[in-house]
Order: C-alpha cells, then sequence, then structure tokens
C-alpha cells in the first residue's frame, strides 16, 4: 500500500500549478476530516464516523489506494450498522496517508 500522485498527474493534464493546489488543498482538508473523525470514534457517534469516513474515502482514492479505498467503503457500511469491525485497518490506512502527506 503505497500512495501516489498518479490520479492527480492525469487530471490535471501535466499542469504543476493545479497539481500543487489539489495536495495543498488535501494537505489542509485531511489533518482536520482525520481529528474529526478520531474525536467522533472516542465519542462512538457511529452516523458522524460514517460521514467522516466517506469524505475520507475520496482522498483515498485520489492517491490510488484501490484496496484501501475497499477497507473504508466496507468500513464506512460497518459503522453505519454501528460496528466498528475495520476500524485498525482504518486507522492504518490514516497513518499511511499522513505519513506520505508529510513527505509530498
Amino acid at each position: 500500500m503505497t500512495p501516489n500522485l498518479k490520479y492527480i498527474e492525469q487530471i490535471s493534464f501535466g499542469d504543476i500549478e493545479f497539481q500543487k493546489k489539489i495536495i495543498n488543498t488535501i494537505k489542509k482538508e485531511f489533518p482536520i476530516e482525520k481529528e474529526q473523525y478520531q474525536e467522533n470514534f472516542k465519542s462512538k457517534n457511529y452516523a458522524r464516523l460514517a460521514m467522516d469516513v466517506h469524505k475520507i474515502k475520496h482522498k483515498i482514492n485520489i492517491f490510488g489506494l484501490n484496496k484501501s479505498y475497499e477497507i473504508a467503503a466496507e468500513y464506512e457500511t460497518n459503522l453505519k450498522n454501528n460496528s466498528t469491525t475495520l476500524s485498525a485497518e482504518f486507522d492504518f490506512i490514516l497513518k499511511t496517508i499522513t505519513s506520505f502527506l508529510e513527505k509530498i
């Protein structure tokens, strides 16, 4: 599971400034979304957790993490059924993306 920028490169048609804008937007939004997710996890607010995962799921897809996207989608469904099954896997995905964003 290694994040990449291939999708961003594709949709930008090589426009470096556009790529930077997308990456900077994700760098601003992701930590906030991650923090909201963690707060809602502590309070066991399953409905909000599902919404948090839904938002983050799209960023997972942007970084070409197809298997992680599938895990997030299944986790979102689990949360809608008041189950935190796959939370550890989702936390690993969050850590992976956090690390990746720190390097780019």
